[in-house]
């Protein structure tokens, strides 16, 4: 870990002592359900409470005004993961960039199916010249445009409100990054996660919506999938299974697909935060 990055995790270190005092907890709500109020005023339930602590490491200019609403707390993408998906996705267009301030943009563009509050549209913004960020919410979708304009890249995507599943047909990009709702938290409780569980559609029949639009497809899914059945989902394209690790802790599954599958690394891959 570079000297920088120590430096700023000793920062949000501080940051999150300071602001311990403030966070107020609740036992119960109206429903029975405990809760507990950022600084900020919003209330969330205690079983978030895991993931604000970590708000840093979904966005590190979180502090700046970063809009997260109760789902996309448990939604959004750590932000090195998202970084090294967009940084990998880029090398289709310029493989030898080692940086998004010496990327040549060229006409790279990538559909972020499930865009949420928009971690990964930034990230893909960063690295690419046009982002599709689609959401079904109108409300997270605003959200990912004001994030956008936090980290200054909002006029590099194009945010359309709608369901994917009915866009895909007439959407035309050169990548595909899927992370469809794996249906709240409770996922991880299952051994091996069910792809078929999904809500609205199968693990599959998103992925073969995602082959109308390109054949380099990015999948991101529950750490407890099987890689097999992953890489057997789309047999006819070369594929890489790769396993995200912060801190020792496997956090998620990426599976990149087509072209996509000839950069980076394959098997475990371990991110600083």
């Amino acid at each position: 870990m570079s000297r920088k990055r120590k430096a700023n995790r000793r920062k949000t270190q501080d940051v999150q002592q300071a602001i311990e005092p403030l966070v107020k907890r609740s036992k119960s709500n109206e429903d029975g359900a405990s809760t507990f109020t950022t600084p900020q005023g919003q209330v969330l339930p205690s079983c978030l409470e895991k993931y604000w602590r970590r708000r840093h490491d979904f966005f590190h200019k979180y502090d700046e005004g970063i809009q997260i609403d109760e789902v996309g707390w448990y939604s959004v993408t750590h932000e090195v993961i998202a970084e090294d998906t967009a940084a990998r996705v880029a090398q289709l267009y310029s493989p030898t960039a080692q940086s998004s301030e010496e990327m040549d943009f060229g006409r790279l563009c990538v559909v972020d199916a499930f865009c949420g509050v928009g971690g990964n549209a930034i990230k893909f913004a960063t690295w690419c010249e046009h982002v599709i960020a689609i959401d079904i919410d109108p409300v997270r979708l605003e959200m990912a445009r004001h994030n956008a304009q936090v980290y200054g890249v909002a006029d590099r995507i194009e945010f359309i409100l709608g369901d994917f599943y009915e866009l895909a047909p007439m959407l035309k990009a050169d990548v595909v990054y899927l992370s469809p709702p794996w249906g709240g938290v409770s996922y991880i409780d299952a051994p091996v996660f069910d792809l078929d569980s999904l809500p609205f559609h199968t693990a599959s029949e998103w992925l073969d919506r995602a082959r109308l639009i390109s054949q380099n497809i990015v999948y991101y899914l529950p750490r407890n999938c099987d890689p097999h059945e992953l890489a057997g989902m789309y047999p006819s394209a070369s594929c890489n299974v790769e396993l995200n690790y912060i801190d020792g802790y496997l956090r998620a599954i990426t599976t990149y697909y087509g072209e996509l599958a000839g950069y980076g690394s394959t098997g475990a891959r371990t991110l600083a935060p």
